[in-house]
C-alpha cells in the first residue's frame, strides 16, 4: 500500500512539473513544447538538489519501462495516411533513411574531429610539459 501511494505521489509530482512548464510556455509564449521545458526544469531541480532522485524514481522507472506504449497512438494515427504512404511511401522512406544517415555521418564525423583535436591538444600539452 505504501509503495502504491508513493508511486501515485511521484506521478502527481511529475505531472505537476509538466503543468507548471505548460503554464510557463503559454504565459511567456515560448516556442518550445511544454514537455521539453518540463524535462529541462526537472533536470535543473535534480541537478541543484532541490529534488532528489528518490522523490521521482519509482514513477519515472515505471514510465520509462512502458514508454513504447506512448507511441501506439502515433502508429495508429499513421493509418489515416495510408493513401499517402501507398503513393509516396518509397520517397518518404528514402528521405527518412537519407536524413538519418546524413545525421549519423555528420555527428560521427564531428565527434571524430573533436576527439582528434582533444588527443592532439593532450599530446601537445605533454610534449610541452616534458620539454620544460
Amino acid at each position: 500500500m505504501k509503495h502504491t501511494l508513493m508511486f501515485f505521489v511521484q506521478l502527481f509530482f511529475l505531472y505537476a512539473i509538466y503543468q507548471v512548464s505548460n503554464y510557463i510556455v503559454r504565459f511567456l509564449d515560448i516556442p518550445l513544447p511544454a514537455s521539453v521545458l518540463g524535462m529541462i526544469l526537472l533536470y535543473i531541480l535534480l541537478r541543484n538538489g532541490t529534488v532528489q532522485l528518490r522523490y521521482i524514481e519509482v514513477a519515472a522507472s515505471f514510465l520509462l519501462k512502458h514508454l513504447s506504449l506512448f507511441f501506439i497512438p502515433i502508429a495508429i494515427g499513421l493509418m489515416d495516411y495510408g493513401g499517402l504512404i501507398k503513393t509516396s511511401g518509397i520517397q518518404l522512406f528514402v528521405m527518412i533513411a537519407a536524413s538519418s544517415f546524413i545525421g549519423l555521418f555528420v555527428t560521427g564525423g564531428f565527434t571524430q574531429f573533436l576527439s582528434t583535436k582533444k588527443v592532439q591538444k593532450e599530446e601537445n600539452y605533454h610534449e610541452q610539459s616534458h620539454s620544460h
